[in-house]
């Protein structure tokens, strides 16, 4: 079994690479904040798999840390994106200012 170990952190890395390249290539913030959740994820798993490894059981807090980390995150990243959008459909409501309607004399 601990044959399957270092593939299993390879495959990590790996995954951490893809999430790279979609935080370079976006579109979106979203995607890019997906990709951020990734790496968090993939951080745990190995932080995780290194204290089974190791014996070292206090790497579990140390992962604990790292999920709740990346949880206040994911929280901050969604409040300040809903935010952003309520903004933009208040500002879409009101329509131009008066005076400005967009006609050329």
């Amino acid at each position: 079994m601990n044959q399957v170990y270092p593939f299993l952190a390879a495959g990590l890395l790996l995954n951490i690479v893809v999430g790279l390249v979609r935080i370079l290539r976006g579109p979106t913030a979203a995607d890019r904040m997906l990709a951020a959740e990734m790496f968090a994820t993939s951080a745990i798993v190995i932080v995780l798999l290194l204290a089974f490894v190791t014996g070292s059981f206090a790497l579990v807090d140390v992962a604990l840390i790292f999920s709740l980390l990346a949880a206040l995150a994911c929280v901050t990243f969604v409040s300040r994106a809903w935010v952003a959008l309520e903004q933009a459909s208040d500002d879409a409501a009101s329509g131009p200012p008066p005076g400005d309607r967009g006609d050329t004399q």
